[in-house]
């Protein structure tokens, strides 16, 4: 398993996806403790706000990865 997480962007990936379950199952909390609680448009903007945190976060991963590895540090 340690093996699996040697390079950095699959580490990044599975912080994604874990972050994304929580997201949800959260929300399936939500939904459960207090079904009524919640409106259309409240949740449209938790799904919205998240969308675009993970839209920055993939492109930072992106961006992470076009980045050449035999970068000098001098």
């Amino acid at each position: 398993m340690r093996r699996l997480f040697d390079s950095d962007l699959v580490f990044y990936a599975a912080v994604g996806a874990f972050t994304t379950a929580l997201f949800l199952v959260g929300l399936a909390i939500l939904a459960a403790i207090n079904p009524g609680g919640i409106g259309t448009r409240e949740l449209g903007g938790f799904v919205v706000g998240f969308g675009l945190f993970m839209v920055s976060y993939v492109t930072a991963m992106v961006i992470y990865r076009m980045v050449p590895d035999d970068i000098d540090a001098s």
